[in-house]
């Protein structure tokens, strides 16, 4: 009985699609955040929120620091806080950072939010521990095959000896071009 490595081939691509197809969604999520971090911050929401204060004449105390920052309902948030000239003084709240102009009485309240779904995405792409980069090493090789695999599904005038060969050259050749361009 002779080997039927079509059929295997089927199989093999079949089942990794289906095991791997969550580390595809992860890896595809989290790359369209790296491709557009200049644009945003894909693991947080940064809100920026400006207000004025009255100047002070002196140098203000934690107790008037915490009275400056009621009006933002962030008093309770208070962690600490620090003057890094006489000009400005950098007030520590959860989640953020209030900046203050204790000469002009400008302010500057800064407050992040984690981005749902991304934020965890982005630290699996970012192999946080050992065991996830055996599985994520895993899942690279899962990939390559899955590629090889799908090369010899189709048949015929789809198939790669056909419009899959150009279809697969195609492919192979943009990032060729992409390198030549950009790289050298």
């Amino acid at each position: 009985m002779a080997f039927k490595w079509r059929k295997w081939n089927k199989a093999v691509h079949r089942d990794f699609g289906y095991l791997f197809f969550g580390m595809v969604v992860i890896y595809a999520l989290s790359g369209i955040a790296i491709n557009h971090i200049n644009d945003w911050n894909p693991n947080y929401i940064v809100i920026s929120e400006e207000f004025e204060i009255e100047p002070p004449s002196t140098k203000p105390t934690k107790a008037e620091l915490k009275k400056f920052i009621e009006p933002l309902n962030e008093a309770e948030n208070y962690k600490s806080h620090y003057f890094p000239n006489d000009e400005y003084v950098k007030i520590f709240i959860k989640d953020g950072t209030v900046y203050i102009n204790l000469l002009s009485g400008n302010g500057l309240v800064e407050k992040t939010i984690r981005r749902a779904l991304f934020r965890e995405v982005n630290y699996l792409h970012y192999n946080p521990i050992k065991y996830w980069t055996w599985f994520s090493d895993i899942f690279a090789g899962a990939l390559i095959i899955l590629g090889l695999t799908g090369l010899l599904i189709p048949r015929g005038s789809n198939g790669i000896t056909k419009r899959g060969a150009w279809m697969t050259i195609l492919g192979i050749v943009i990032p060729i071009i992409y390198l030549f361009i950009y790289f050298y």
